[in-house]
């Protein structure tokens, strides 16, 4: 491994010929970094290796994502490279890692993003591969912790959360907790049926939730008929029923298209019919 400084053509580089932990970059940190290169240059170099095929640019990035795109941001045309050779591509992949998790505030989501990019690119059978191999410093708690946000990823994908990459480690493993408890399908409707998207707003819609299973988990057993609690019921196609724990009691949320000023009359004088006295 050479720590002499290459000079490179921009247009010579692949940014994602590797899978990627940073999804996202923070409009903020990459103007102040962009104002710190045109002031003084580029202080540390990115880091590349050799393409390993002739098909798109001669060099692939390992790390420095973030300071390449200031530079095309800037208009500039080449960059200051260290030129590493590592023997394959997760260990490609695992210096990446490396360097960003010293530098780069990446965050758990990502970190188990990135777990899961890198086998769906077939660079791993399985987590149990992956994990060791592409954070190898990782005690048995951080791993459980790394493994619990990989189910959360699986589950919710890219689009059901708005911000995903603002939970933090403690959301997360609550969250995986709550799935590992059968909860993962009510999550799933209570943010799909929500017209509010606001990552507030979807937070409190899924702590709605768990506070309901888990205050329910903690609760003496009660004599619920076989195949209860339901947390969520799909009446139709178009009529879901959820129930939520409030402070005061509880809420049935009833979202769809046929939910309706007439049918909650509707529901109102059933149940003034079954447990009280209806007004006439």
């Amino acid at each position: 491994m050479t720590h002499d400084i290459h000079h490179i053509p921009l247009d010579q580089i692949d940014a994602n010929a590797l899978p990627r932990d940073r999804t996202a970059l923070d409009p903020t940190a990459l103007a102040d970094l962009e104002l710190s290169i045109a002031a003084h240059g580029l202080r540390m170099p990115v880091e590349v290796c050799r393409a390993r095929d002739n098909v798109g640019p001669p060099y692939a990035l390992i790390s420095g994502f973030r300071r390449l795109t200031a530079h095309r941001n800037l208009g500039l045309t080449e960059i200051s490279a260290f030129l590493r050779t590592p023997a394959d591509a997760t260990a490609a992949m695992a210096s990446m890692i490396e360097e960003n998790e010293i530098r780069a505030d990446i965050t758990p989501w990502e970190r188990a993003k990135i777990c899961l990019t890198a086998i769906d690119a077939g660079l791993f059978d399985t987590l149990d591969q992956a994990i060791p191999r592409l954070f190898p410093t990782y005690d048995r708690n951080r791993t459980a912790r790394l493994r619990a946000t990989t189910e959360v990823v699986q589950h919710f994908g890219d689009h059901a959360l708005t911000d995903p990459r603002g939970l933090s480690q403690r959301q997360l493993t609550r969250l995986a907790t709550n799935l590992r408890g059968g909860m993962g399908d009510t999550m799933l409707i209570a943010l799909q049926e929500s017209s509010d998207t606001s990552p507030a707003i979807q937070w409190s819609l899924l702590t709605a939730i768990m506070d309901d299973a888990e205050a329910e988990a903690k609760a003496p057993r009660l004599q619920y008929k076989k195949g209860r609690p339901r947390h969520h019921v799909r009446v139709q196609d178009d009529l879901t029923v959820r129930r939520e724990r409030t402070k005061d009691g509880w809420t049935l949320r009833f979202t769809g298209k046929t939910a309706c000023g007439p049918l909650m009359e509707d529901i109102m004088d059933y149940v003034e019919d079954t447990f009280g006295h209806r007004q006439r």
